[in-house]
């Protein structure tokens, strides 16, 4: 196949062209737009007057975390490392010790979760094979004054109550 190859000059953009200020001002023109429709005729828009009227949270919201008990009082985590193991963002801290409560599994002397660092994703509760870890509490806001209030201990994730029933929980999902 003998064929004269054809060379085709490009053309290249002018200046008006690669300013873009037409697009430049398209865009200008609906975001004023927007905002004259907005300022005009405010009916349309949302707000929620945080904290008066706080937001309604379901079961499958992922909020701080808390560690379960069994029906004895006694807490169900095993340290087996699995919540620690799936966290992204690694924010997990787990050191095993021999249960004293005599039961034959490990149990956790030190459960501490950064929630600085914690990206709220869920796998941790996913990965738990025991059901020892959730994240339905309720609690949205997490308030403090200093780096150390935002690492919860062990102490504090078995103090923390849940927000829901078992049935809400089941229903609503982790």
């Amino acid at each position: 196949m003998s064929g004269k190859t054809k060379i085709m000059e490009r053309k290249g953009k002018d200046l008006y062209e690669r300013l873009y200020l037409v697009e430049v001002f398209k865009g200008m023109a609906v975001t004023f737009g927007h905002f004259i429709s907005n300022f005009l005729d405010n009916s349309k828009l949302y707000v929620r007057h945080y904290p008066e009227q706080k937001p309604e949270i379901t079961a499958r919201w992922r909020g701080r975390h808390r560690l379960t008990k069994h029906e004895d009082g006694t807490m169900k985590c095993v340290a087996c490392f699995m919540c620690q193991t799936n966290c992204p963002a690694k924010c997990i801290m787990i050191e095993a010790g021999e249960r004293v409560d005599g039961r034959t599994e490990k149990m956790p002397v030190r459960f501490d979760i950064d929630l600085l660092e914690c990206i709220y994703c869920g796998y941790c509760v996913e990965a738990c094979p025991m059901d020892a870890i959730r994240m339905d509490t309720g609690i949205f806001s997490v308030t403090g004054d200093k780096r150390s209030s935002f690492v919860m201990t062990l102490n504090d994730l078995l103090a923390t109550p849940g927000a829901f029933t078992e049935e809400e929980y089941k229903k609503g999902g982790a």
